[in-house]
Parts: structure tokens; C-alpha cells; sequence
């Protein structure tokens, strides 16, 4: 909860960082429930359509690992994600086209 927090009102760099760990941590099966149950899929569908470059491009991946779960996969799909995902594959930075298309 305290890195869901930090991702959703932290400064720049602490949104960066917190995304970034949550990205690391959405790689185990526990964590991407533990980070949905915290209401980590929300708030990095945020970052990753409205934050700057760096935190859009943590934010992708984050959502990216957390898909690997069906209903995270659906979570993100209902918060606007797909959306977000098409738009940084079509627009963004080299490194945010690899994080959203994987």
C-alpha cells in the first residue's frame, strides 16, 4: 500500500521509483494480487496515461507484468488501460512502445 501511495502522490521521482518497484514486484504470482488488492491497477493506469516519461514507462511495464494474472487482466481492461497501452505503443518513447506491447 505504502508504494501504491507513493505512486499516486509521491513527487516526480518518488512516483518514478515507486512505479518502478511495483513494476520488479509484479513479476511473482502473490505480488500482482497483492499490488490489484491495493489498488496499484488504478493508480498506474494514472501514471501511465497522465505522468511524465519516466513514469509512464514503469507504469506500462508494472501493468504489463500484472496482466500476467487473468483478473488483473481485467481490471485494467475496465480502468482504461488498453486505451493506454494502444496509445503508448502508437505514440510514446522507444521504451514506453516496449512496455506496452511487451
Amino acid at each position: 500500500e505504502v508504494l501504491v501511495s507513493l505512486a499516486r502522490d509521491g513527487t516526480k521521482g518518488q512516483k518514478v521509483r515507486a512505479a518502478g518497484v511495483l513494476r520488479n514486484l509484479a513479476m511473482n504470482d502473490d505480488n500482482r494480487v497483492a499490488i490489484a488488492a491495493a489498488g496499484g491497477i488504478e493508480v498506474l493506469v494514472s501514471l501511465a496515461r497522465d505522468g511524465n516519461e519516466g513514469q509512464k514507462e514503469e507504469a506500462a511495464g508494472a501493468l504489463w507484468n500484472l496482466a500476467h494474472n487473468d483478473d488483473n487482466s481485467v481490471a485494467i481492461a475496465a480502468a482504461g488501460g488498453i486505451e493506454v497501452f494502444v496509445s503508448l505503443a502508437r505514440d510514446g518513447s522507444e521504451a514506453q512502445k516496449d512496455c506496452a506491447a511487451g
